[in-house]
């Protein structure tokens, strides 16, 4: 879309929204905001199988040839893979934190696949590693920006005061470290027992018909529970009390907001965590985080900058300035992604779209 201004045509930035699994939209409806607050155009791209849950006044594009008509200067995107002939340069803004207890170790965070130009790392937890995979392979540039999704975190939100305690329980997806299977019989025990009000939601990945279906009748059979197949990101945890988890990232989004958080097993516990090993430990634990110690508060306090420097609304803003920056200074004078051409020619079967093999031109 061409504008006039002082007798000038001007074209308004635009720019891509990539979705793969829900929980993109919290990650990327941000970005979004930012994008309209500087005057340039949004759209979104949903990828087949995944639900669209796109609201009044956002627009989707729903062929690859709208995509390469609307003509993107950037794609956005959360998950681990892009279509490498949409134009415009290719920008990871991740699905979630890095949770291992060295950065050194490698780990499916910190797979370069070749796909993006810009990563968006969030703070000292993601940075320092990034910027070595930048000089070791030289095809990308890393911008620190913060994480996008929590933008509205930080926006001096009211507190919310519950009559009794309302807690979250989030599992991972990850069959070797989701607690799901386990706490079953506990959670249904504590439902039954304790005077708390419960929400329940899953990973996007986790697919067990037969787990969700015993989930979802708890929200059946008893009133004080809430079954939701995935958790809406703000709107779902500000209004806890507790999280009860295992080992999803999603803890630190609850700890940003000052919120404790029981896990069972967690894979790297800590003084900002109250981690049981036995489901019998469970309820006690919950228990000790509903007093808020002061000593776990504290430690999520550090635990939490540790993840996410950035504390001022603004990584999305960020975000885009990395983009203009990467445009006017690195754009086609760095090395070039690698080929890819297996997986490049695995995505043309998956999606049965054979155009465009070296690019959006060819």
């Amino acid at each position: 879309m061409r504008t006039m201004t002082a007798g000038k045509k001007t074209t308004k930035k635009r720019y891509l929204l990539f979705v793969s699994l829900t929980y993109s939209y919290s990650i990327l409806r941000p970005v979004q905001e930012a994008i309209w607050q500087r005057g340039g155009e949004a759209a979104w791209f949903i990828e087949d199988g995944c639900p669209d849950w796109l609201v009044d006044g956002e627009r989707k594009l729903n062929t690859i040839e709208e995509v390469m008509v609307f003509d993107p200067i950037a794609v956005f995107v959360p998950g681990n893979h892009v279509y490498d002939f949409f134009p415009g340069v290719k920008v990871e803004v991740f699905h979630g934190y890095a949770m291992k207890k060295r950065i050194e170790k490698i780990d499916d965070h910190f797979k370069v696949r070749g796909w993006f130009d810009i990563y968006c790392t969030a703070g000292p937890s993601t940075t320092p590693y990034f910027k070595k995979l930048e000089a070791e392979k030289g095809f990308f540039k890393v911008y620190e920006t913060g994480w996008c999704k929590v933008d509205p975190f930080f926006a001096n939100l009211p507190d919310v005061h519950n009559k009794r305690p309302l807690i979250l329980y989030a599992p991972t997806f990850s069959k070797s470290i989701s607690s799901a299977t386990a706490l079953y019989p506990t959670i249904e025990e504590l439902i039954q027992s304790r005077p708390w009000d419960w929400i329940i939601t899953f990973h996007p990945k986790l697919d067990d018909p037969e787990l969700i279906q015993r989930y979802s009748a708890l929200a059946e059979k008893y009133g004080h529970v809430l079954f939701q197949r995935s958790n809406d990101g703000l709107n779902t945890l500000r209004k806890i009390d507790l999280m009860l988890c295992d080992s999803s990232s999603i803890t630190i989004e609850a700890m940003l907001l000052n919120k404790p958080v029981v896990t069972f097993r967690n894979t790297h516990p800590g003084k900002h965590l109250l981690n049981v090993t036995r489901e019998e430990d469970v309820g006690p634990a919950i228990e000790k985080a509903l007093t808020r110690p002061a000593e776990l508060m504290q430690g999520i306090h550090e635990y939490t900058l540790h993840h996410e420097a950035h504390r001022d609304g603004m990584n999305s803003q960020r975000v885009l300035d990395a983009v203009d920056d990467f445009i006017e200074k690195y754009q086609g004078k760095i090395k070039p992604k690698p080929l890819n051409l297996v997986r490049k020619i695995k995505l043309r079967l998956k999606l049965k779209y054979y155009k465009h093999l070296f690019g959006p031109n060819s």
